[in-house]
């Protein structure tokens, strides 16, 4: 049974490939991957905002589906927060290295 709900790529590994090969090393890097989850982070928050508007206007939006929409934003937020702690953590360890 396929999930409704579409997971957050953050691992280059898992972006699809038409050819079912690896990711070029050349093309795109960590920044990118990065940047690219922030954008589909922000783009179910908009969703998210949008489905709530539609219940509280009253437009014959669906209750259900705007709290669907609000955990998954919830959801990638923490994912990110998540990701920039381990980041964090990692330039912190980093810096404290003696060369």
């Amino acid at each position: 049974m396929s999930s409704p709900i579409s997971p957050l790529r953050i691992l280059p590994a898992e972006l699809p490939n038409a050819a079912g090969e690896p990711p070029d090393a050349s093309g795109g890097g960590f920044a990118d991957t990065l940047r690219a989850a922030i954008d589909e982070m922000g783009e179910l928050g908009a969703r998210a905002d949008a489905k709530v508007a539609g219940v509280l206007t009253g437009n014959g939006a669906d209750v259900h589906s705007a709290l669907i929409a609000v955990e998954k934003a919830d959801l990638s937020f923490q994912l990110m927060m998540q990701v920039r702690n381990k980041i964090v953590s990692a330039y912190q360890e980093i810096s404290r290295m003696q060369f």
